[in-house]
């Protein structure tokens, strides 16, 4: 062979270890050799069908499986392992081998290589190996349209390359597991058989909330970590809704242990509720992709007959007669504990007012533990006139590792006994009996963009996620979501405190710190809370939600400036993906609830120092009320050969109370703002300018400390940015 064939060679063995080497993240592959099928030991690698099989020589032989297609929105990504199997007596390399895919219409596209797979090149005599790769395709592609095709790396050839063989996806085929089957799923190479052992569905006027229970079993023969799937309730229109895994974090199956996960979200009633799937996913953050790992056809619904949630009973005292209806059973994180929380509604459907009775509860699990319970009154009533109706809340905590089935709250009136005023004590009469079960103890649900009501008397309220921002800071960063507030009622009012927790797919709760409005809203009108905990530098923002309900401070709601020790009510919301645009311009920065824009920026050097000259303008969302404490405005100059870096501080408008931090010039005011001058003293600097060339004026929104870059830009010295 001559030079030049060499050096061709070289260049075009380099060419195929690049495509080997490229990354992503894992999704269904095995890890290490496995002896290939017809050999002494035959090891389980899944229950995804084999679509095809390609002989390579000498009893080689390439095996297509676990093609799997997930829709993304503006296209679709497919997923596929290729099984290596080396029947023979010497090493087989990979890397003599390439597998392209194409469309029936002779449309190229673009293979890679999922990252824990790149350095499986050599399989060893006697052993077979899985290498899984992705692509991205359009929306319009189907599996059906897909051609695998293989080839050898072949320098005889013109284009280098030999085609041994090629695999279609027939039409026929199926990603999704029939309703009652199971598919086994790699978890580090462990397979866990997995499959849907029921449905249960409950309904109200907005939303269906879904409860499905999936069982795992380990048939592998090491323990197998479940890692922090995402889940998604598929309908036959192709949305996609997500779910919560309950019971997930640190979930370890042992060999041949099963276990169950329940999985709840919801689903608006416009929704067709039949033919329903379950999508089981993995978030590739390295290559911001969603890759499927399994399909499943939901079997039929379940009715919950077993639940009082949504009935109507009657009881009668000295009073009148009364109506109760259960609302909700929710079972809900706390520090260490976990509260149990149960709301109803009390109405008169007589014709004549009726007082509010002095009400007591308890609660009974699987019945056998008794759970003392506090009333909670939510609503601002006294009485009840005729038709009207009033909610209220019991609670109670447990220890959030206890388990139960079935959970039944008592309603009890206290009476006095007949000789309380002679040192009786009070007594109780139970009223009603209201059974739930502990599989449909489900927190309501919003899906992104969606608003939850509030229609508590006197409190009636919206709630909405309007955006989450990631505060960077050195060591951890803060995780905030802006959320408004919508007041519904008809007079000024005070925003109810909350408690929010913000939940990672994984099941990793965070207590969130929740900014207090301290002035009233006007109807109509909105505040802006900011719900924010510090999180490590690796926690995963997609599969987030954060839930919220209202403080409880012993028996009743939290008053401003008091501490909460329980919270009822809760809903939970699906966080949108982050804002991740870093503007190139000074123009409408958002900074919720205000819009700054900067202009005629120009630096300038002299004996005393540095100065940032520069107008601006400031508007704010006069309907938007806020609490901006902790959030400030950061301008920093970077210098491309780090000799002058500068960064300088600003408050909004009148300092937080207590904040003296900030002085007059150092906060941004409402309206136009001309020639504005911040500088650094440094006598030294004018010495320097002979070396600057350039630098990066960043502007970040900073809260607690950490910041978030909004806009950025790549400037030469002394030149004016207009």
């Amino acid at each position: 062979m001559n030079r030049k064939s060499k050096r061709t060679k070289s260049c075009i063995l380099l060419l195929a270890a690049a495509l080997m080497l490229s990354s992503a993240v894992p999704a269904f592959a095995a890890d290490g050799g496995t002896p290939p099928p017809g050999s002494d030991a035959v090891i389980s690698i899944g229950s995804a069908p084999v679509l095809g099989k390609v002989d390579i020589g000498g009893g080689n032989f390439f095996e297509l499986k676990n093609v799997t297609m997930l829709p993304e929105q503006g296209g679709n990504t497919v997923t596929f392992t290729v099984t290596v199997n080396n029947v023979g007596s010497s090493d087989l390399l990979f890397i003599d081998y390439w597998v392209r895919l194409k469309t029936k219409t002779g449309n190229q596209i673009s293979v890679r290589v999922l990252p824990q797979d790149k350095d499986k090149n050599r399989i060893t005599p006697k052993s077979s190996q899985d290498i899984s790769f992705y692509a991205s395709v359009n929306e319009t592609t189907g599996l059906k349209d897909l051609i695998f095709e293989f080839i050898k790396w072949d320098f005889s050839q013109t284009n280098f390359e030999r085609k041994i063989g090629e695999v279609a996806v027939p039409a026929n085929y199926s990603i999704v597991t029939a309703a009652g089957g199971a598919h086994t799923i790699q978890i580090a190479g462990n397979p866990v058989k997995t499959s849907i052992k029921k449905v249960l569905l409950s309904k109200n006027e907005k939303n269906y909330t879904p409860t499905i229970v999936m069982n795992m079993e380990n048939i592998g023969a090491r323990s197998a970590v479940v890692p922090g799937y995402q889940y998604l309730l598929r309908t036959s229109e192709g949305y996609m809704y997500p779910l919560e895994a309950k019971g997930i974090k640190d979930l370890t199956i042992n060999p041949q242990v099963d276990k169950e996960i329940e999985l709840s979200g919801s689903v608006p009633v416009s929704v067709k509720p039949e033919n329903w799937q379950l999508v089981i996913i993995q978030h590739a953050a390295d290559v911001k992709l969603n890759l499927p790992i399994a399909y499943f056809a939901l079997p039929p619904v379940s009715e919950a007959d077993s639940v009082d949630t949504g009935k109507e009973y009657h009881f009668s005292n000295k009073k009148g007669t009364y109506t109760a209806r259960l609302n909700t059973v929710q079972r809900l994180p706390w520090e260490d504990q976990d509260i149990l929380t149960a709301g109803f509604t009390l109405s008169n459907n007589g014709p004549e007012s009726l007082p509010i009775p002095d009400m007591a509860g308890y609660f009974m699990l699987d019945g056998a533990v008794k759970v003392e319970a506090k009333l909670i009154r939510t609503d601002k009533v006294i009485g009840l006139a005729p038709g009207a109706s009033a909610q209220f809340q019991f609670i109670g905590k447990i220890p959030y590792t206890y388990e139960f089935g079935e959970v039944k709250l008592v309603l009890q009136e206290k009476t006095a006994a007949d000789d309380a005023q002679n040192g009786g004590a009070a007594q109780t009469d139970d009223l009603l009996e209201f059974v739930h079960r502990a599989e449909l103890m489900n927190v309501t649900y919003n899906n992104i963009g969606e608003a939850h009501h509030v229609t508590s008397v006197g409190r009636s309220a919206s709630y909405k996620v309007r955006e989450i921002r990631t505060y960077i800071g050195d060591t951890a960063n803060t995780f905030a979501v802006m959320l408004e507030v919508k007041n519904l009622e008809k007079r000024f009012t005070d925003i109810a405190q909350l408690v929010a927790h913000i939940k990672t797919v994984d099941g990793t709760v965070y207590p969130a710190a929740v900014t207090e409005i301290k002035s009233k809203v006007n109807p109509g009108g909105t505040a802006l809370l900011m719900l924010s905990s510090n999180v490590p530098k690796t926690f995963p923002i997609t599969g987030t939600h954060v839930m919220i309900g209202d403080a409880v401070t012993e028996d009743q709601l939290t008053e401003i400036g008091k501490k909460p020790d329980a919270y009822v009510n809760a809903a939970a919301f699906w966080l949108p993906q982050e804002n991740q645009t870093v503007q190139d311009h000074f123009k409408d920065i958002d900074l919720a609830p205000y819009k700054l824009s900067l202009s005629n920026i120009k630096p300038q050097i002299d004996q005393t120092g540095l100065k940032l000259k520069f107008d601006y303008e400031m508007s704010k969302d006069l309907l938007l009320v806020s609490n901006m404490e902790g959030r400030k405005l950061i301008i920093e100059i970077k210098d491309d050969e780090d000799k002058l870096n500068f960064t300088k501080e600003f408050a909004f408008e009148e300092a937080a109370e207590g904040d003296s931090s900030s002085g007059a010039a150092d906060r941004l005011q409402l309206g136009k703002h001309l020639n504005v001058e911040i500088t650094k003293q440094d006598s030294e600097i004018i010495y320097q300018v002979q070396f600057l060339k350039g630098y990066k004026l960043n502007i970040y929104d900073s809260f607690k400390g950490q910041k978030k870059l909004l806009a950025s830009k790549q400037v030469l010295w002394f030149e004016t940015i207009k």
